[in-house]
């Protein structure tokens, strides 16, 4: 895999007394180049001391290129390379600015442009007495980069002369501008290609003509190296997506079928929980007395935490850390494209793709806390996402249709609230086979929110509901002594399904195939047109798909 080493730090304008292990480095024997000859010879007892003390004291040096070539072979010759190139990435540390300057564009191996090394800005003159002395005066931030390719890369892909370098960092000078947030303007730097060893390379001074400016962040400096990696490497990155895109769907094609039966686990399954009831049942308390938007983003962060709380606490359950664990997999073969280490996995709370599960927290907590009845999802027969064609009360003969017209007069979204037409309705069609009708009279029932409560109809139409295998129905009549109000007790479950959701649109954006599912608005708006001709919603589908 091609890559770079890009080191940046902030260049001080030191003294010697400020750092006697770099002076006891540039003088101790073992730095100066061991001869051919005896290159090959095992490092040196001096030289593998010295090698450790600097793996202690600077501990970036282990990703140099000229480390990795010593692990690989422990010889006289890549120990004082690796030596020396930790001697001249901490340079700056033996004197003042200026001397740095000096020493990059006069250092031997340094590619003369002209009578010294130095490059910059196309038009712009380099005179180094002036730099060093611009350099060494100023007052504000100023940074050195070092650029580093394995020698091979470098003559392979034309990097190993300063007139390559210097066109690429003309080319990405506003980038890093914008990366050291420094007005593009004011941007000043100056570079000198040394092509040395088995790792050529390049030091990179820039700071602000404005003092103010210049400040490096950790993914700025990623940034930086990303930038700097995609132009390099751009016809083995060419090659490189191939591949990794090919990997990526076979491992895609590898998981859909698991994922598509853990999704349909997580959308199917009951969510028992009492952390989440008492956390959902604390939350919906504390939104009562919450002024402003009821959005994840306008709360506070009490309550923010107790919802993230709510959301980590669903990514507990095995079938979600399953399917959680089966999307950062393929998430984790994109990001191998252009990240040598991909991220650990997140908190689900915190990972951004599924932030939409929080504010359905909220929305269940907000329903909870105004005692309004929840409908269970019923697959196709909601129409919620989507303008709904209307339905006609003269056509509610259909006890599905019946069903429907009962959902919008319970709710009063769309029409006036009429709770006795509801019941009268859901009745129709509860009688006539509707489970879901059967589902709702029964839990109607027994909250005895909208209706008075009547333990023995509950009884009656639950059983019904059940008895066609809804695990909703089944749910509440393994719980009808429990105190807290059902759809506290459903909450988990009704969570659960929106996750379920969440991660097959996030499979199927990331390739998982559109075999995992019909778009759900066109199913939505074929499930209303059967409902218009009089058909079932699900006639064609298993009744209970949750």
């Amino acid at each position: 895999m091609p890559r770079i080493i890009f080191k940046c730090r902030y260049l001080k304008n030191a003294s010697v007394h400020l750092s006697n292990f770099v002076e006891y480095v540039a003088t101790r024997e073992g730095v100066e180049k061991i001869p051919d000859s005896a290159g090959l010879l095992t490092a040196t007892k001096k030289q593998q001391r010295l090698i450790a003390e600097i793996l202690s004291k600077f501990h970036d040096t282990a990703d140099l290129f000229e480390y990795e070539d010593y692990l690989k072979e422990q010889t006289r010759k890549n120990a004082s390379e690796f030596i020396s190139m930790v001697v001249e990435q901490n340079i700056d540390l033996l004197g003042k600015r200026k001397n740095y300057v000096e020493y990059i564009a006069r250092r031997p191996g340094a590619e003369a442009l002209g009578r010294h090394g130095l490059f910059t800005d196309a038009g712009v003159p380099v005179v180094l007495s002036r730099v060093t002395e611009e350099v060494g005066s100023h007052t504000g931030n100023v940074w050195t980069n070092v650029i580093s390719l394995r020698r091979e890369d470098a003559a392979r892909l034309g990097y190993d002369n300063a007139k390559a370098w210097r066109d690429l960092l003309r080319g990405q000078r506003n980038h890093i501008a914008q990366q050291m947030k420094i007005t593009p303007e004011n941007l000043r730097w100056y570079a000198a290609y040394h092509d040395e060893g088995h790792h050529p390379h390049v030091h990179l001074i820039a700071y602000s003509a404005d003092p103010r400016e210049a400040y490096v962040t950790k993914e700025a400096i990623q940034n930086m190296r990303g930038s700097l990696a995609r132009e390099i490497f751009k016809q083995d990155l060419l090659q490189i997506y191939s591949e990794q895109t090919e990997r990526r769907n076979v491992l895609t094609e590898q998981s859909r079928d698991a994922m598509k039966e853990i999704i349909h686990q997580i959308s199917s399954g009951v969510c028992e929980n009492k952390t989440i009831e008492d956390l959902i049942t604390h939350l919906a308390e504390r939104l009562k007395h919450t002024s402003g938007k009821k959005q994840y983003g306008y709360l506070k962060a009490p309550l923010k935490a107790v919802i993230d709380q709510i959301v980590d606490e669903l990514a507990g359950d095995e079938r979600v850390a399953q399917c959680y664990a089966r999307w950062h997999e393929v998430r984790n073969e994109v990001l191998r494209t252009y990240a040598d280490q991909p991220p650990p996995p997140l908190p689900l709370s915190k990972q951004k793709e599924f932030k939409s599960i929080k504010n359905m927290v909220i929305a269940e907590a907000l329903n909870i806390g105004s005692r309004h009845f929840i409908f269970e999802p019923d697959e196709d027969m909601d129409a919620s996402d989507g303008e709904a064609e209307p339905i006609r009360e003269d056509a509610a003969g259909n006890p599905y249709a019946q069903y429907a017209l009962a959902k919008l007069y319970l709710s009063g979204e769309d029409m006036p609230k009429d709770v006795p037409k509801a019941v009268e309705l859901l009745t129709k069609s509860a009688v006539r086979g509707n489970q879901y009708a059967q589902y709702a009279l029964g839990k109607l029932c027994l909250m005895g929110h909208e209706v008075p409560r009547d333990r023995e109809a509950a009884l009656k139409w639950l059983t019904a509901s059940a008895a066609q295998g809804n695990i909703y129905s089944r749910f509440l009549l393994d719980r009808m002594d429990a105190i807290r109000d059902p759809s506290v007790l459903l909450a988990a479950t009704r969570l659960m399904r929106h996750l379920g959701n969440i991660f097959r649109d996030e499979h199927k954006r990331m390739g998982g195939g559109s075999s995992l599912q019909t778009d759900r608005k066109l199913r939505q708006k074929l499930a209303r047109k059967k409902s218009a001709q009089g058909h079932a919603r699900d006639d064609h589908e298993p009744r209970q798909n949750l």
